[in-house]
């Protein structure tokens, strides 16, 4: 799918801020930035144009013309839009997995300078599908945080799954030159899975939500008693019920431990890693010193080098 109108400059300007850490290296020619957001690529060029290519950018584009008609009331927007109608078709749903008894896990967590990364495998039988639809959780993706609180306590009532929290001072002192944000995921996804596979051995796939391609995935696991056979889906929450739960799951207890770091610091914590998120981490080292960023933030984010210089700078 893809989406493409023209914005102000005050939505360009916020678009220049949110995507300051999501640009790709390559730019297109006449562009100001070219940006990965989840399954979309967005595109914003010089004139003020901007295009939202992918399976999510009617998502992604809802929300920067909700920003531009905030900022901007009474402008009309022209869009423009094209389905690949058949590209879509066989993304959607991958039936065999699908309607099948599987294992399925997913992380939160890796985009937010706060807070911890929550990886979660979940165990999901046929006899379970009608249930979790009747909940929503096919659309995993359109849940907000509120019906993700509302629904999960219903989900892991009847679902088992099992959860690792890699906390902020755990995943500082690990992050270096041989350890990467991926293979730490790697090491949880293998961790929970192997867990789950231990107690339910009837299932048809074992499937993980693709964050790295398969022989990266395994080298990371080298030297480890390695879960094999994986099927490895990109947009997997939505071709398959395991992985949609072992995200929301995953959602879930991600909000809680956030909460807590919240009543931690006794300030609102944002999230993601925007200048918004940088303003807050500068009031943090002001009340607290530098260091203690080590137990509630990813300091390999680029956020740390903005908090340094924005104090420095004040």
């Amino acid at each position: 799918m893809t989406i493409s109108f023209r914005v102000s400059d005050n939505t360009k300007a916020k678009m220049i801020e949110y995507f300051q850490d999501k640009k790709r290296s390559k730019t297109p020619p006449y562009a100001i930035f070219q940006a990965n957001e989840a399954d979309t690529v967005i595109t914003l060029y010089e004139s003020g144009k901007v295009v939202f290519q992918g399976t999510t950018a009617d998502i992604d584009a809802n929300m920067w013309k909700q920003t531009e008609r905030h900022l901007n009331p009474g402008k009309v927007l022209e869009e423009k839009s094209e389905k690949k109608e058949k590209k879509e078709k066989a993304e959607i749903k991958e039936p065999k997995v699908y309607y099948a008894t599987t294992i399925g896990s997913d992380e939160v967590g890796t985009g937010d300078y706060f807070g911890p990364i929550v990886v979660t495998a979940a165990y999901v039988k046929k006899e379970d599908i009608p249930f979790l639809e009747g909940l929503g959780v096919k659309d995993s993706k359109k849940l907000d945080d509120l019906k993700i609180m509302e629904i999960v306590p219903k989900i892991i009532e009847r679902i088992p799954y099992q959860s690792f929290i890699l906390n902020n001072e755990e995943y500082n002192q690990k992050y270096g030159q041989d350890i990467n944000m991926n293979k730490m995921k790697a090491i949880l996804h293998n961790k929970a899975l192997s867990m789950m596979i231990q107690k339910y051995s009837d299932v048809e796939y074992i499937v993980v939500d693709q964050f790295a391609k398969p022989d990266v995935y395994y080298r990371y696991l080298e030297g480890t008693s390695i879960v094999r056979g994986i099927t490895f889906l990109t947009k997997g929450e939505d071709k398959c019920l395991s992985v949609a739960c072992a995200s929301l799951i995953s959602r879930f207890i991600f909000l809680k431990e956030f909460d807590k770091l919240g009543e931690k610091v006794d300030q609102f914590l944002p999230k993601g890693a925007s200048n918004e998120v940088d303003e807050a981490a500068v009031k943090i080292v002001k009340k607290y010193g530098f260091d203690f960023l080590n137990k509630i933030a990813k300091l390999n984010f680029k956020n740390t080098e903005k908090v340094k210089q924005k104090i420095e700078e004040s």
